[in-house]
């Protein structure tokens, strides 16, 4: 039995309104794909219409967000009067468009604007009071607006209008309980607002507040709009969606030449781009710029109309990019490699010198996906005695909530439900992780269930055809609140895996049943290679694809998740598969005193038990060392002890079942080699004597045990006699003998027999019961 790694939600299938199935039979939509829609809560025809027909009629009027008025008529005041006006932005991907945006906007209008993004590592997030300083003593701005940051900057704002400099935040972050002291507030969430649409990226704002002060909708923002909503991963619905759908269209049509070459340079077709390539080619670009330095050529980017300077710029982004995906997967390593020394806990806390901070987020994410547990990656800054660094959790947990608890540790601590961001004095490390562990206990929360992975629909394989999966596309554009529909296909069976990638570490295979096949391929899987059955025990999770190549299409899962129902044999018979043995978690079974030898010095004593001796309730593995001689009373071991995951090693001292009893000629020499030497030296000499007979050794000690037992010869301190008028006696009367043929049918079954036919020998006695 192998547990999935996530905890399956599967959504329940309701009947459909015959109104609703009869309007979206009329759009040509598979019912599977209007079952999904009406489970997403598109209910009606009106919503139905919107969903499937995104337009410019669906965005809301910009005045609808309180304040708006009064920040159009101070930006045109500053305009007319020629002020200088500063935008101050934020270091990712949504901060670089949400500065593209308004910045443009300004210059539309005539104004005189400049900007700034901050550094992470020297100025930090939101306004700084030492860069407000800089510009409003230097540089003699008179009006600053923010964008995709503000509402917490409440120092620098404050400095600012006490020296009568007015600050137009423009944000979409979490609320403080107190409101900076701003001249006014863009923000879709403000409490004496009621804007319709609650769930605007900073660069919907910003694209708001260039909608009102240009008096129409500035569709040539659009590109950078879709780019900074998607890369945000703010709610992909309502407004958003309409936002982004357009968005996509207006990149494949972008005259940004910055924007081009950063789509050509990171292998991205133009005219078939989608939110995929914005969430996985030009968002992480754009982001690595600010977590690894300054994220100002980003806005170069985006703005520039040399040609020259494009290309130079989008290699550069590409090139810290590619330092990036560097950065993290040494970090990733170290880290994972840490994980073994952690103390078995329900959440991993990890910290190391100089690991870079820009990149502990993406990091901790990564690891939490693989444990399935609250994740913490922290840098330790020995110069300064401080830890800084990322968290990530899953559902079951709010990281933000568990962490507020103990705020008194931190000297900087921020987040929500899933993520949040620390520093504190590196000898609070210890407490950080006594802090979550008691938090757990004391509010009981259950962290075994793992991350929740929402299933649309189960499927058959045959249902899955090119023209279904196509139609799939009408729910896009896919992000928050609306991903890519997931599908779960129930006992199925697996074949043709093969490992690919550098060091295997991704699989390729296909789901059959009787009537289909479905290729099948899982990213950073091939730690599981063996832990598929070939048999209908499998259900697998994942979404749907079309993989084309050479001209041709064919369906293809994308893995995300995965569960063996029933017993698990794993095959380690004659291999050298060491890094499959549960080392850490196996119980190890010993039918053979003498098969201890075999087992490596890592396994600790109380993991090796005797057939006689063994506790049945110790471990979900067993580890089947050597063959037993009854093998009935292997498999009730495996049944009263529920043990699902069986690894078979198979070891067999003496190779019975390939040596045999001995055959008539080989006793037959054998006894009247005795007959002829009267005494045998079998203490010393019995390696020649077997070579001499040409008799394997482990069979020629058989053979004479049971001449021994038979009294046809008497051994006496190492020496073999023979006895002169022994009774006449048939082999088979041989008490060794008997239960050498029991052994070498307990070992053709264990050793000769495919793993299928073991697995279901196994399962055998709970199929029953």
């Amino acid at each position: 039995m192998k547990k999935s790694n996530f905890n399956w939600q599967e959504n329940q299938e309701e009947e459909l309104p015959v109104s609703f199935l009869e309007h979206a039979e009329n759009e040509k939509i598979h019912p599977l794909v209007a079952q999904i829609l009406w489970q997403r809560g598109i209910q009606t025809t009106e919503q139905l219409e919107a969903f499937l027909y995104p337009s410019l009629e669906q965005l809301h009027d910009p005045f609808l967000l309180y304040d708006m008025e009064k920040a159009v008529e101070r930006i045109r005041k500053a305009v007319e009067n020629g002020e200088q006006i500063l935008v101050y932005g934020d270091y990712d991907a949504d901060g670089i468009t949400s500065t593209t945006v308004m910045k443009e906007a300004i210059e539309l209008v005539g104004g005189e604007v400049s900007y700034f993004l901050p550094n992470r590592f020297v100025d930090g997030y939101g306004p700084n009071l030492d860069v407000y300083k800089y510009y409003i003593e230097t540089q003699g701005i008179s009006l600053i607006i923010t964008v995709d940051n503000g509402v917490a900057g409440h120092e620098a704002i404050a400095y600012a209008t006490s020296l009568g400099i007015d600050v137009i935040v423009t944000d979409h972050h979490e609320i403080p309980p107190t409101l900076p002291n701003a001249y006014a507030i863009i923000h879709p969430k403000h409490p004496d607002g009621n804007y319709p649409f609650r769930e605007l990226a900073g660069v919907g704002v910003a694209f708001k507040v260039a909608t009102a002060l240009l008096d129409e909708i500035p569709t040539e923002f659009l590109d950078m709009v879709a780019i900074g909503t998607i890369a945000d991963l703010v709610s992909l619905t309502g407004e958003n969606r309409a936002l982004v759908s357009l968005g996509l269209q207006m990149i494949k049509n972008t005259e940004r030449i910055g924007l081009e070459e950063l789509i050509k340079i990171a292998g991205i077709e133009k005219s078939t781009f989608t939110e995929e390539n914005i969430g996985f080619g030009i968002g992480p670009r754009l982001n690595a710029l600010g977590r690894l330095g300054e994220a100002s050529p980003g806005v170069e980017l985006m703005t520039t109309f040399d040609e020259e300077e494009s290309k130079e710029l989008a290699e550069m982004i590409d090139k810290i990019n590619e330092e990036r995906k560097e950065i993290v997967n040494q970090i990733t390593e170290e880290a994972v490699g840490m994980l073994s020394e952690l103390p078995n806990s329900p959440v991993n806390v990890l910290a190391k010198e100089g690991w870079h901070e820009g990149v502990l987020g993406i990091v901790a994410g990564k690891i939490m996906q693989q444990t399935g547990k609250p994740t913490i990656v922290l840098t330790i800054k020995l110069d300064e005695k401080v830890a800084k660094g990322s968290a990530r959790s899953v559902e079951a947990l709010n990281i933000f909530e568990a962490l507020s608890s103990r705020r008194e540790i931190f000297t900087a601590f921020g987040g929500h439900h899933m993520a949040a961001g620390m520093t504190l004095s590196v000898e609070n490390l210890e407490k950080l992780r006594e802090t979550l562990e008691d938090y757990i206990v004391v509010n009981a929360i259950d962290m075994t269930q793992g991350a929740s992975l929402t299933i649309d629909e189960k499927l058959l394989i045959e249902k899955v055809d090119i023209p279904f999966i196509e139609q799939l596309s009408v729910l896009a554009p896919f992000g928050t609140d609306n991903p890519k529909p997931t599908f779960e296909f129930d006992k199925v069976n697996v074949t043709e895996t093969r490992a690919i990638g550098a060091d295997g570490a991704h699989l390729k295979f296909q789901l059959k049943t009787d009537d289909a096949t479905l290729d099948a391929i899982a990213f950073d899987f091939g730690k599981y290679q063996y832990e598929f059955s070939t048999f209908a025990e499998n259900s697998f999770v994942g979404k749907l694809d079309i993989n084309e190549w050479n001209g041709n299409k064919k369906p293809q899962l994308m893995v995300e998740d995965f569960a063996v129902e029933g017993i698990q044999v794993f095959d380690l018979r004659g291999k050298n598969s060491r890094k499959l043995i549960p080392f850490e978690s196996g119980l190890f079974l010993l039918f053979h005193e003498n098969s201890r030898k075999i087992l490596p010095a890592q396994i600790a004593e109380e993991q090796i038990v005797m057939i006689d001796e063994a506790d049945m309730t110790t471990s979900q593995d067993l580890v089947v060392v050597d063959v037993p001689n009854d093998l009935e009373g292997l498999r009730s071991f495996v049944d009263e002890g529920e043990y699902s995951r069986v690894y078979l090693l198979g070891y067999s001292k003496d190779e019975a079942y390939l040596n045999g009893v001995g055959s008539r000629d080989q006793f037959a020499r054998l006894f009247k080699f005795i007959k002829q030497q009267k005494e045998l030296d079998v203490r010393y000499k019995l390696k020649q004597i077997a070579q001499f007979l040409k008799i394997p050794q482990s069979l020629l000690i058989f053979m004479i045990n049971v001449f021994s037992e038979l009294e046809f010869v008497t051994i006496d301190n190492g020496v073999l006699t023979e006895v002169t008028h022994p009774q006449n006696r048939a082999l088979t009367e041989s008490s060794i003998y008997q239960e050498r043929m029991v052994q070498i049918k307990s070992e053709e079954f264990l050793l000769l027999s495919d793993v299928e036919t073991i697995r279901e020998w196994l399962s055998g006695n709970r199929d029953n019961n």
